[in-house]
């Protein structure tokens, strides 16, 4: 029961269906909408295409302002050449050759049955990504930072903000065993505060590490819907209620001013279900100590996860009924923490601008590269590679200029025992699949999500957006990287094209969790 997800994944017509009984008030703005949501999914799936080892793809290229996809029975897909970060236009088709003529695809799930039929757990996957990003952009509101300048709760109202979720992840808005109600009633785009449920567990079925917890496991409420009865079974008991705001996440929320509660939550959203496994309960709070140590002397907050709990099930801990507990930011007079995600988001971006720089871009991005790049690469020579994606690497921002990085889950680094003894630290007790000797495998993390993607998002809009050459931008990213501590690095840093993670082809891969690695220009080259 525990390890499968709840079938639910309603498409864009089923989420219409039941907006028409629970929220009619949405239905006008879900179709209007809809277009532009199934032609940025359509976009991500055709990058992914043409960039990805897909099974079934032979081969890739472009001609003029087209983009070509051989398939391995022979038949060519034709699409548009777009940048990854270009805006989807809704009128964008791919045509494929199917029965001996052409069709224009606009839906990516038809696209992808058309060229592989047997991809049908992908395809849905892709159908409910495409409902979920139309009723998020329905619900997308603005802010106004400057009103967020000191508030506890500014972290919150940011993360809330990223509407349309991974960048480049096909599956941005999968949310795989809920209802369209219960997307409304708990994802964080759409701002509803969620009860979290506090359950007394016997005390000889209570594992808890880090700072410890008592016998009592905070349960999501969509969680208790579905595992209360087996949790009841285990002795197990609701005794109390905290009202949490829903992060990027949707299944970590802040309860308090400093507090954040990551919840385990038997729904698979992107890539994977988000469970609490039992490595990350014991690994949580030994590898924030670590990267405390290592980070002492380094212009970046490591939010620790200081303590983790979970129910003991045959003697061991069960990655679904589990949490843990990580500490929050709190902000100073004039100061906004944001996840880098939210940075990327063209509004708030542009009152960054107008707030801190009296709207010049390169300023701006001279201050941004300035605060990430030296701490994220100074760890990698400590051993220590952090997968420092937008959700992860936060940013203080104080009255609009970044001033200082932050660093949140432990759960997704790679650690490398020597680099770490050459620091002066030991590699610490940790379960799983974070240490290792490859340094490729180490550099993987922070090269992939730091430069080949968060950087390179907002790089885009501030070239598109603002008007900032993108050869001085990465010039000046450039002359950072070669500051960068360890020369092997250096060297890495400077080839022709950084790794980028391979989402799509991991969620048709055999083993969908297991990391697979892809190819992108590099745009420190050259520069």
């Amino acid at each position: 029961m525990y390890d499968n997800v709840i079938v639910t994944h309603p498409d864009a017509e089923q989420t219409r269906r039941a907006l028409l009984e629970i929220r009619p008030d949405l239905v006008d703005g879900f179709d209007e909408h809809l277009p532009a949501a199934r032609a940025a999914i359509l976009s991500r799936l055709w990058t992914a295409l043409r960039r990805e080892p897909i099974p079934g793809v032979a081969d890739t290229r472009s001609v003029g302002g087209d983009a070509l996809v051989t398939l391995a029975d022979g038949r060519m897909a034709i699409g548009p050449a777009l940048g990854q970060y270009a805006e989807a236009d809704p009128d964008v088709r791919i045509r494929v050759q199917v029965n001996g003529g052409t069709t224009a695809y606009a839906d990516p799930a038809e696209l992808l049955n058309a060229m592989n039929p047997e991809t049908v757990h992908l395809q849905r996957e892709l159908s409910n990504s495409v409902a979920n990003l139309a009723l998020a952009r329905t619900a997308q509101t603005g802010l106004d930072l400057a009103e967020l300048q000191g508030d506890p709760r500014g972290l919150a109202v940011m993360e809330q903000a990223v509407v349309d979720g991974h960048p480049l992840h096909p599956c941005c808005r999968t949310r795989l065993g809920m209802s369209t109600a219960d997307v409304l009633a708990y994802a964080p785009e759409h701002r509803t505060p969620v009860e979290l449920q506090i359950w007394s567990v016997p005390p000889s079925r209570w594992l808890t590490t880090g700072a410890g917890a008592p016998p009592r496991l905070v349960l999501h409420p969509w969680q208790a819907a579905h595992y209360g009865d087996e949790l009841r079974r285990l002795g197990g008991k609701p005794v109390d209620r905290v009202t949490g705001q829903p992060l990027m996440s949707l299944r970590t929320l802040a309860v308090a001013k400093d507090r954040h509660y990551k919840t385990a939550l038997g729904v698979q959203m992107t890539s994977a279900v988000r469970q609490v496994s039992p490595a990350a309960v014991h690994n949580g709070p030994r590898v924030s100590d670590l990267l405390i140590r290592l980070a002492a002397d380094l212009p970046i907050r490591v939010l620790p996860e200081v303590a983790a709990g979970a129910v003991l099930v045959d003697g061991a801990p069960h990655p679904m009924l589990a949490y843990s507990v990580r500490r929050a930011p709190l902000p100073q007079a004039g100061d906004v923490w944001t996840p880098l995600a939210a940075v990327a988001r063209p509004d708030v971006l542009d009152q960054i601008l107008r707030i801190g720089y009296g709207g010049h871009p390169v300023a701006f991005w001279r201050d941004l590269t300035t605060v990430l790049i030296p701490p994220v690469l100074t760890l990698l020579a400590r051993g220590a590679g952090l997968e420092a994606h937008g959700q992860n690497l936060l940013i203080r921002l104080a009255y609009g200029r970044p001033a200082e990085a932050g660093y949140r889950d432990v759960g997704g680094i790679h650690l490398h025992p020597g680099r770490l003894r050459q620091a002066g630290v030991d590699l610490p007790d940790v379960r799983g699949s974070l240490p290792t000797d490859d340094l490729d495998e180490l550099r993987a993390k922070p090269f992939a999500t730091l430069f080949a993607v968060v950087l390179t998002q907002i790089a885009d809009r501030l070239e598109h957006g603002h008007g900032a050459d993108p050869q001085a931008l990465w010039r000046m990213a450039a002359d950072l990287a070669e500051q960068a501590p360890d020369p092997r690095d250096r060297l890495a840093l400077a080839g022709t094209t950084l790794p980028i993670k391979a989402t799509t082809a991991m969620r048709l891969a055999a083993d969908p969790v297991a990391d697979i690695w892809a190819t992108t220009t590099n745009p420190l080259a050259g520069v």
